[in-house]
């Protein structure tokens, strides 16, 4: 029974590969110099939280496996997090308060853009990105809410067997930036 406890997850390796890709995706400058996304603590995680919601939201749809894995994903975002927040200096004492704000946050933002990305259009995306990754600034909205949708569409075609090899790929943030400043001019 107590050996249990010392066991590793044989998922390890496939969840730390997912949550890299999340990272490396949220981190790429793109979003933060094309997109509007503040370059702050913030909107770094709004960035992270937002790429494992994508990701959670497409393993949720392939049964108790799949929901494992989103759970698994999760709670490396989570580990993360408290990782972060004890670099930044947050005292042992308001890190679980702190935890406990960015999992209802987190779980509030899964929840708008699953219900976003099932509506037409994308004004309802556009609207949620603002108010959660864009500090309300609308006019990036549209662009941002397109690389979601893109993204969204992308990881529900990716097969299931490479995501739970731990291979992800994302939608090319620049392609669309690209895409968009065509439709523009």
């Amino acid at each position: 029974m107590i050996f249990r406890l010392f066991r590793r997850d044989p998922r390890a390796r496939t969840i730390a590969a997912l949550y890299g890709a999340i990272v490396a995706q949220a981190r790429r400058p793109i979003f933060y110099l094309a997109f509007g996304v503040p370059d702050t603590a913030e909107g770094r995680f709004e960035m992270i939280a937002l790429h494992v919601a994508l990701l959670c939201r497409r393993l949720g749809r392939e049964g108790e496996a799949g929901r494992s894995l989103s759970q698994g994903v999760f709670d490396m975002f989570c580990r993360d997090m408290d990782h972060n927040l004890r670099e930044m200096g947050v005292s042992d004492l308001r890190v679980p308060k702190t935890m406990r704000k960015l999992g209802e946050a987190f779980y509030g933002r899964l929840e708008a853009y699953d219900r976003a990305l099932a509506a037409d259009g994308d004004a309802d995306l556009a609207t949620a990105l603002a108010r959660n990754v864009l500090d309300g600034a609308s006019a990036a909205a549209p662009r941002l809410a397109g690389y979601v949708r893109a993204a969204a569409r992308d990881l529900g075609a990716a097969p299931i067997a490479q995501l739970h090899d731990g291979q992800v790929s994302f939608t090319d943030p620049e392609k669309v930036a690209a895409d968009a400043q065509e439709a523009d001019a």
